[in-house]
């Protein structure tokens, strides 16, 4: 049997992934001097309300041992861990560690995403639903390839010192984030491990339309799904869905909310946008 698991940059819970047919290893979030498993036990709004009191956060990758924990569960399993991507954050280097730590480590495929959130979470859930129907590993191995290769990701952040103190900041960027104040687009660099700069528009609805412009050289429409995630903005995240909307009239639109240690490191009112080609 094949399990497949991965970790809270899927924005699943523990429970919700569970019920959707595979396992996740919650990134840690830590404020207010008391530490959290995102998802599982803290919400991204209480989370909000925590830092809207005055408290600067920080984030961690699942421990070693609550990824054996879930590796050690599945003893006998062919087990696929899709990572979110690696230099963004430890999560993969520790999902590998752990593999390697297991008796059953010649069972555990460790795969580095390189993306996060919404194209992350629509591979695993296509690894999970494969799995389910009977697909062998090199099936869901090649499919989650694909993914890796046709998805593509910007984040519209509205406070550069939450990227700044994560180091997840090429150089370059993290210097001009110090002098502008308007509203800067940020890509991954093409190893996937840094953020890098994209463009730098007068506002919210400018930077939206540049990705726009991005998403549309990049080849999105028919067949690909949209993603707009974001940390306690529901307004800005729906006025870029009715953007996205009026220009990929075909395309899936989806919104959903950061989760915590996502926040941490963009930031409350930061935007993601991000698209994936369907499989």
């Amino acid at each position: 049997m094949i399990r497949i698991v991965s970790d809270t940059s899927t924005m699943y819970s523990s429970g919700q992934a569970q019920a959707a047919g595979f396992s996740v290893s919650p990134l840690s979030v830590t404020i207010n001097n008391k530490s959290y498993k995102e998802l599982d036990e803290i919400s991204s709004e209480a989370f909000v309300g925590i830092i809207n009191e005055g408290h600067m956060p920080r984030s961690s990758q699942p421990s070693i041992g609550d990824v054996m924990d879930v590796y050690q569960a599945f003893e006998g399993d062919e087990i696929i861990n899709i990572a979110m991507a690696d230099g963004l954050s430890g999560t993969y280097s520790s999902a590998v560690a752990a593999a390697n730590s297991c008796k059953n480590a010649q069972d555990i495929t460790v795969i580095n995403s390189r993306t996060l959130c919404g194209p992350h979470r629509y591979m695993v859930e296509k690894a999970a639903e494969m799995a389910q129907q009977g697909a062998t590993k090199e099936q869901i191995l090649k499919m989650v390839q694909s993914g890796i290769e046709n998805n593509i990701s910007f984040l519209i952040p509205s406070d550069f010192d939450y990227l700044r103190r994560g180091g997840r900041l090429s150089p370059l960027v993290s210097l001009v984030g110090k002098t502008i104040k308007l509203a800067p687009v940020l890509t991954q660099s093409e190893d996937g491990k840094q953020l890098v700069m994209s463009s730098v528009k007068r506002g919210f609805k400018q930077a939206v339309a540049h990705v726009i412009k991005e998403l549309t050289e990049y080849g999105v429409g028919a067949g690909w799904r949209v993603y707009i995630t974001h940390a306690d903005a529901m307004q800005k995240a729906e006025g870029a869905r009715d953007q996205l909307k009026a220009h990929f009239p075909e395309t899936e639109l989806a919104i959903y909310p950061l989760t915590p240690a996502f926040i941490t490191q963009g930031g409350p009112g930061c935007v993601a946008i991000q698209a994936i080609k369907l499989l």
